[in-house]
């Protein structure tokens, strides 16, 4: 088994409102102005007010290549995950005492919103001082999944490794992705509802000594679940072009919450043998107001189970992978029971939906 000891977060620096990058979308966006105004509902209907990027405003209205954006993208993602592992080795929120870096085993990095090799968590085993033979485990291109994908994995490897801790580090700079010249529907929508910001989870195994450093009850994790969708890599995702990652969106995408991450849900549902109008709240991705709307709909259950997941939504847009480590934070942040059972999901590329059940210890 595996325990979430603590987490850490960091927020890009440029917090803006939603109307603020709205007047900014309509400067640039590559269409005519009666498009972009039939366009322009999505902004107002996104339910965010806020969203951090990494750079100011100004500087996404030039083009840039690959090059500098990625350049950019490098810089950022190590700063940012090393402010939120220092964050989560030392959160008073969740721990008695601040731990070492060199209590660290294995580092879980993922980011689908820039490349390097060597990955960048080469990188923060200088900048953080981990032993030299911590493992790396890198993870590309699982997009809004990424975030409950390894927690999952991290619980797999936890499992054969039970004295051992994990650092699962989330960072995305979704906002450097925006193309000048592409004048989809998905770019659209990606520049209404993309925001910038990393996570960092401690996790241990059932004999981890870094376990009796806990303050409070936290989340075990007690089961992992990847379910792919047969021929679905076209629902989302990137396409490489010489200014960087064109995103793929499908609008079917709250169709297949409905539809295809339903029937996994049941499927653990089922196998757990739990009931979710039982739980108190549900640490699902918010992938937008449809998206969770879709969860609510689907499970049949009041919409404060997802109010956290909304609260994230609203405060921060959607950054990716790390976002579902925002709204596990903030649940965990009003200290959950002993014995409160939850999951934490997430939908991505693939098409891929991933759960991970919890129980509070």
């Amino acid at each position: 088994m595996a325990y979430i000891i603590s987490c850490g977060l960091k927020e890009a620096e440029f917090n803006y409102e939603q109307s603020d990058i709205q007047h900014l979308i309509e400067q640039i966006f590559p269409l005519k102005e009666s498009d972009k105004k039939k366009l322009m509902p999505v902004f107002n209907n996104s339910d965010i007010t806020y969203r951090q990027l990494a750079f100011p405003l100004n500087w996404y209205r030039e083009e840039r290549q690959l090059k500098e954006v990625n350049e950019a993208y490098c810089d950022k993602v190590i700063d940012y995950s090393k402010q939120a592992v220092l964050k989560c080795l030392s959160n008073p929120s969740y721990l008695v005492k601040s731990i070492n870096t060199e209590e660290i085993d294995h580092i879980l990095f993922v980011s689908s919103t820039g490349i390097s090799t060597p990955t960048i968590d080469a990188y923060l085993i200088d900048e953080l001082g981990l032993r030299e033979d911590v493992k790396r485990t890198p993870i590309f291109g699982l997009g809004c999944a990424g975030g409950t994908s390894a927690v999952g994995k991290a619980f797999d490897i936890l499992k054969g490794s039970p004295k051992s801790n994990i650092l699962v580090i989330c960072v995305e700079l979704c906002s450097v992705t925006f193309q000048h010249n592409d004048a989809r529907v998905s770019n659209f929508v990606g520049s209404a509802l993309f925001g910038d910001g990393a996570s960092c989870l401690l996790l241990a195994g059932e004999e981890s000594q870094l376990l009796k450093y806990r303050a409070s009850p936290i989340p075990k994790v007690t089961s992992s679940s990847t379910k792919t969708k047969p021929n679905s890599q076209s629902v989302m995702g990137w396409r490489v072009v010489n200014t960087g990652f064109e995103v793929i969106f499908k609008k079917s995408i709250p169709k297949l919450v409905k539809t295809f991450w339903k029937e996994h849900i049941e499927e653990r549902i089922a196998e757990l043998d739990i009931k979710v109008e039982e739980m108190p709240f549900i640490v699902a991705h918010p992938g937008g107001r449809k998206v969770i709307e879709a969860f609510v709909s689907t499970l049949g259950v009041d919409e404060k189970l997802v109010m956290d997941s909304k609260a994230i939504l609203q405060q921060h847009g959607n950054m990716s992978s790390p976002t579902v480590h925002f709204v596990l934070n903030r649940i965990m942040e009003t200290k959950p029971a002993s014995g409160t059972k939850s999951f934490m999901t997430s939908l991505g590329p693939g098409f891929t939906s991933e759960i991970v059940s919890l129980e509070w210890k």
